[in-house]
């Protein structure tokens, strides 16, 4: 084809017919220009199916993340559950309630003293932040509801860190005074364990008098009651937020 065009030049310059060839000439430069149009079209079309498949992936990582923090996030509302309806037997017994079963009475207080923080699972999320790869989430709804669950975190965390806090002053510290915690932490791992680990030390009124005595370990499983109530305010936002940014990835997959 360019040997045909360039033969079409050539006896046109030959028989001088010039206003012929400029005009073949700029027809010829209109062509080159539509070709690397179509070219950089072309170009710029695969770059952004990469860039889309890249999304994509990204988004389906995101989903994975989310419902392992939702399942992570049953796992801590049921255990805070149990925590503030332990802690609420605990106050029973501060107020004058005869305890029949002290290896009940003993785990309910070692579960609240073991209590566990948690932790977010956005592994994807802190890779598109930290590569500056953030903006490749083309929705807006999908990039904004993630920045949402990072506020939501961190709000929990505070109330852990303030939960801590009580803990320390009203829990930790005076239980170094008033409690042998050698065979109540023994008694506690042969329960939680099914009788692998620890032994079951027998447990008596003896061993917890001085504790049921105190004002300040009182509060302290009060606070437990309040904060652990508030913590499962913010994992059961968290849920509902994850399982609406899961409906939102999933529509935006479908696009494609």
């Amino acid at each position: 084809m360019i040997k045909f065009f360039r033969k079409i030049r050539q006896n046109m310059i030959h028989e001088n017919r010039a206003s012929k060839y400029m005009l073949y000439a700029v027809g010829e430069i209109i062509l080159v220009v539509i070709g690397i149009l179509i070219a950089l079209q072309i170009n710029n079309t695969n770059e952004a199916k990469k860039e889309r498949a890249k999304e994509l992936n990204y988004l389906k990582n995101i989903k994975t993340d989310l419902n392992l923090t939702i399942a992570e996030l049953d796992l801590f509302i049921s255990t805070r559950n149990s925590q503030i309806e332990a802690a609420k037997r605990i106050i029973e017994h501060f107020d004058g309630k005869p305890i029949e079963d002290y290896n009940a009475f003993n785990k309910d207080i070692v579960d609240i003293y073991t209590w566990q923080r948690f932790f977010l699972i956005d592994n994807t999320f802190q890779e598109l932040t930290n590569s500056g790869n953030l903006a490749i989430i083309s929705n807006d709804s999908i990039k904004n509801a993630l920045l949402t669950m990072q506020t939501i975190y961190k709000k929990i965390k505070y109330n852990e860190d303030h939960f801590r806090y009580d803990a320390e002053v009203t829990l930790y510290e005076p239980s170094y005074d008033m409690l042998d915690i050698y065979p109540i932490s023994k008694n506690y791992f042969h329960q939680v364990t099914n009788g692998n680990m620890g032994e079951l030390v027998e447990l008596k009124k003896e061993d917890f008098a001085l504790m049921l005595t105190d004002l300040k370990q009182k509060n302290g499983f009060a606070f437990a009651i309040l904060e652990f109530t508030t913590m499962n305010m913010g994992f059961n936002d968290m849920k509902v937020k994850s399982q609406e940014l899961i409906r939102q990835i999933d529509a935006e997959i479908k696009k494609d």
